[in-house]
């Protein structure tokens, strides 16, 4: 017998060898199971090393083989079927696609094989298998699928009765139907869910695993089908079933993973149920309408935080935290006051799990409601920093809590943050000098780099200490450092972009060297990301400094990206290693797929290469990091991680972006090809990812992208036949919610249909390409494409306040693009009529944003049309009169008078201008006052048009003034 596993056997020999064993059923003598796994095993082991080099005739005879042992009815005794389903299992998940021919077959198998409920093992195999054919299941396996369902469900039952760790993997099967095909799922969503909670509620019997895996479950049937589980009413038992494990205390003695002495983001294995809980709690926020979603949750949330128990008041802390992404306009708009003052008051709570669940939701609240929370700067920045006071007497996650919330409200807080700059700097300068905890110095180099993003020129004084303390950091290649490095490498390219130019170029060419140098030294991914963003921001404030190096950098910059290194390929390994090197194209399917899993560091350092990549062609390096970037055109695998889908996009369109620059600079008809070529590798993939890819922000970051390009290349990416009619289809099937990542739709007519906010972002990036259109074409050739556009946006002017003032924004937008398009005033003149109530109403709405909006609109209007609105300026001027007379809002006063500006600079015959100036001159120094300064220009130069060209009325309206008055305008006119 061991003289059959000579590995200088031929397959062949291998696999008659197995056949022979696995297939001798038929006789009176049968091998002992243990020699028959052990064929298995080997049939397992050789197969999937070596499927590519069976003949044709072994892998049908496998195939063959495989599909009917289990079911061969010789086989008296449970064990054979188990071996035949554990062979089944790993040939099948070594290879698939060659059994598709017997998926019917081996469904049909499944269904007997999980009803016999007395051998959880056949099951366990039989469940493996399923997963693996899952992804290359077809239409016609669809209802045998779908029908099985409720049999896995019980089979799942027994499994876990019999072995915990087995029915852990086994219910993989339901991520891997999710993933593949969701409408499998769908007639039995109430059925998943249900045994779900169950699997949850479980608590002393099962295993964390168990119920990690079915809070992950739920949360991804609420990311793909959040309206089932509404119309299920399925929201409440999972709320219900899902608090207790996240108010939940440790067992005694124990802590929380993240409450723990010593414990921080990067060491901590947060895969507890109580972080799974607040996953699903946090989906919920990101895929369900706000409304629908509070009334049920806010009473337990409410619950939690009145209780005396420290972990459920961390529990109601904890919700509110992952309810800022998902449900921001919400908050902002309806609850932030009273959401901010619970987290300001859990900052001062006995309990120090509290008081970290606390500045938890500051931070969340911090990175995900600007502009609103940025105004609470008095009441919020001495409680943190009183935090920073104390760095050394807590415990390090604390700290990093606490860091992590004063970082999100630093980077929006602007030019407020003056007047803490002294202090903040003191104390982060005193942690790099004094701390010996090195997360600590870490926090604090971080710190710098929000407060950089925050103070910009008004760093300079403290830049020099800065850069002596990051230079000991930057060069120290000890492997205890390499966090610290990163994070230095990290905050010195954000004070590249904010220091300002004359202050950091002299370093500029030092910081490509030093980055150079570490990536040859060094091979550590998250270091290589860092670098690349370094060169990245370097090209913003010397690009020549890189252009020596350009070859260099972009030859590891693409390595990394085609390198499969930390990514478990199958079949895609040997392909991708032939690819001499990765182009534009390869970035243009960098889309779905399954075939890969990619460890975090890797996804971060493709990301961000793509991101870098991007930049850099766009940043004064475009000639020759463009055709360097652009080498060949060859198809590459797609790619599965959301974040590097995304970056990938947004490079491409900086490449189309580039090599418009290029063609202006050097107008020649090899570079209008190029670029024509570019647009048309380019266009067509994000087209494709806004109809087909299932993630919401990757969908958005494809439509920014492609705004992006519009607005640089204006007509030159309309060129190709059929391209502006297909890419106002793809913001029409967005405003009509039938993209993939919108769930497929729905009847917006119904109610209860409500997209969650990111869908009215998604929305909102859609609008935005419409002025952009606009403004690329004549306006006779758009005309069609608006006027099905059009309504869709209208529509929405009946729903919240965000959607309004989307609405007449976008309306403001396209006609201030008509203005300077062949045909514009001939189109805005058609469509006064029809937007001139709209735009009425809205500035008198009770919202401020929407009466700027619509101010802005009015007068767009009346540059765009001119005299064929001419009859509708005395209601227009009316309406400004009415409210400038009340109007307390900057920026509507603002838009205001910008928009009188156009209306008289638009027509000036059709504008009563004594009336008009009687009546505004009195209020218009005070105006000067309250405009922004781009606005007060404009408005002096009108008055002095209006004095010089109609004198006589100008010097009747002055006369009516105050002596003080007159003098400002006066002195105002006259200035040179």
């Amino acid at each position: 017998m061991p003289g059959m596993w000579n590995p200088g056997a031929c397959m062949s020999c291998y696999l008659c060898v197995a056949y022979r064993w696995l297939s001798s059923v038929n006789e009176l003598l049968l091998p002992p199971h243990q020699i028959r796994q052990s064929a298995a095993v080997m049939l397992r082991m050789r197969v999937k090393k070596h499927w590519k080099k069976i003949s044709p005739d072994h892998r049908e005879r496998l195939a063959a083989l495989c599909c009917p042992i289990p079911r061969n009815q010789s086989f008296s005794s449970p064990l054979y079927w188990t071996v035949g389903l554990l062979l089944l299992s790993k040939v099948v998940e070594s290879n698939p696609e060659p059994f598709k021919p017997h998926y019917r077959q081996l469904l049909q198998l499944f269904g007997t094989v999980l009803q016999d409920l007395d051998n959880p093992t056949a099951m366990y195999y039989c469940i493996l298998t399923l997963t693996a054919m899952t992804a290359y299941t077809g239409t016609e396996e669809m209802n045998l699928m779908r029908s099985l369902i409720p049999t896995l469900i019980i089979a799942l039952r027994h499994l876990i009765k019999a072995d915990q760790d087995q029915a852990s993997e086994a219910m993989e099967v339901f991520d891997e139907l999710m993933e593949s095909e969701v409408s499998i799922m769908v007639p039995h969503i109430a059925e998943i869910v249900h045994f779900c909670l169950e699997v949850r509620k479980r608590n002393t019997t099962l295993t964390d695993s168990l119920r990690v895996k079915a809070l992950s479950c739920i949360a991804f049937l609420i990311r793909l089908k959040s309206k089932t589980v509404l119309k299920q009413k399925l929201l409440n038992p999972i709320l219900q079933t899902v608090f207790p494990v996240l108010s939940a205390a440790p067992p005694p003695g124990e802590e929380d993973p993240e409450d723990e002495e010593n414990s921080n983001e990067d060491d901590t294995d947060n895969e507890s149920p109580k972080h799974f809980a607040a996953q699903v709690i946090d989906t919920m926020a990101l895929h369900m309408p706000p409304e629908k979603l509070f009334h049920q949750l806010m009473p337990l949330t409410q619950a939690c935080l009145a209780s005396d128990n420290p972990y459920k008041r961390k529990a109601g802390l904890m919700c509110l935290a992952v309810l800022a992404e998902g449900c921001a306009d919400h908050i902002r708009t309806k609850m932030l006051s009273s959401m901010l003052q619970t987290v300001c008051q859990s900052l001062s709570d006995s309990n120090q799990v509290v008081r970290s669940a606390g500045l938890f939701a500051l931070g969340q609240f911090s990175e995900h409601l600007q502009p609103e929370v940025s105004k609470y700067c008095a009441e919020l920045m001495p409680l943190l920093l009183a935090y920073m006071s104390a760095l050394n007497q807590a415990k390090i996650g604390h700290v990093t809590k606490a860091f992590y919330a004063l970082e999100n409200f630093l980077e929006n807080l602007g030019s407020e943050i003056e007047p803490y700059l002294p202090t903040l700097m003191e104390t982060m300068l005193s942690a790099l000098s004094n701390a010996e905890n090195l997360k600590l110095k870490e926090l604090a180099v971080s710190a710098i780099g929000a407060i950089a993003n925050a103070a910009k020129e008004k760093l300079v004084p403290y830049f020099l200490p800065v850069i002596e303390s990051l230079k000991g950091f930057l060069t120290d290649t000890r492997d205890e450092m390499r966090s610290l490095q990163t994070q230095a490498l990290d905050t010195l390219s954000v004070l590249a972009r904010t220091i300002g130019k004359e202050v950091f170029s002299p370093l500029a060419a030092e910081c490509v060297q030093l980055g150079l140098n570490l990536t040859n030294a060094i091979d550590d991914p998250d270091l290589r990301r860092c670098t690349y963003s370094l060169f990245s921001a370097v090209s913003t404030v010397s690009p020549d400094c890189l252009n020596p190096h350009l070859t260099a950098i972009t030859t590891i910059m693409l390595l990394s990206l085609k390198s499969t290194e930390g990514v478990t390929v199958s079949q895609w390994a040997s392909w991708l290693q032939t690819l001499p090197i990765l182009t534009t194209q390869d970035l243009a399917v960098y889309s779905i797929s399954t075939q890969f899993s990619v460890e975090n560091a890797y996804i971060d350092e493709k990301e961000d290469t793509c991101d870098a990549l991007g930049e850099i062609s766009v940043c004064g390096c475009g000639l020759a990091f463009v055709y360097l970037t652009m080498h060949s055109v060859s198809p590459s695998p797609q790619f599965p991680h959301e974040d590097v889908r995304r970056a990938a996009f947004v490079a491409m369109g900086q490449f189309c972006r580039a090599q418009h620059k290029v063609w202006q600079e050097n107008p020649t008809e090899a570079d209008h090809q190029a670029l024509q070529k570019l647009l048309g590798v380019v266009l067509p993939s994000f087209l494709e990812a806004v109809h087909s890819e299932r993630e919401r922000q990757v969908v958005m970051g494809v439509l920014e992208a492609m705004n992006a390009v519009l607005k640089a290349c204006q007509g030159e990416a309309l060129q190709s036949p059929g391209r502006l009619q297909d890419i106002s289809q793809a913001i029409r099937d967005v405003l009509k919610k039938r993209t993939v990542c919108q769930d497929g739709g729905g009847d917006e007519a119904d109610e209860d249909e409500q997209q969650a906010e990111y869908d009215a972002m998604l929305q909102e990036f859609a609008g935005e390409g419409i002025p952009l259109l606009a403004s690329a074409v004549p306006a006779e050739t758009f005309q069609p494409y608006l006027n099905e556009l059009l309504p869709l946006i209208m529509n929405k002017l009946s729903y919240t306040v965000a959607d309004r003032s989307f609405s007449v924004g976008t309306l403001g937008e396209i006609l201030q693009s008509l203005v300077n398009v062949s045909g514009g005033r001939a189109c805005a003149g058609k469509l006064s009529n029809q937007l001139l109530p709209v735009l009425v109403a809205g500035v008198r709405d009770c919202d401020s944003e929407v009466r700027n909006n619509s101010v802005f609109a009015l007068g767009a209007l009346a540059q765009a049309a001119g005299p064929l609105v001419a009859q509708d300026y005395p209601m227009m001027l009316s309406l400004f009169s009415n409210l400038l007379s009340k109007e307390q809002d900057r920026r509507v006063i603002d838009n205001l008078c910008a928009a009188l500006c156009r209306m008289i600079m638009s027509n000036m015959e059709g504008v009563p201008l004594e009336q008009v100036l009687s009546t505004h001159v009195h209020s218009w120094d005070v105006i000067l006052g309250l405009c922004l300064p781009e606005t007060q220009n404009t408005l002096v130069m009108l008055l002095r048009d209006v004095a010089q060209r109609h004198s006589q009325e100008f010097e009747g309206a002055m006369k009516s003034l105050p002596a003080e008055q007159k003098m400002k305008l006066t002195g105002a006119v006259s200035q040179s």
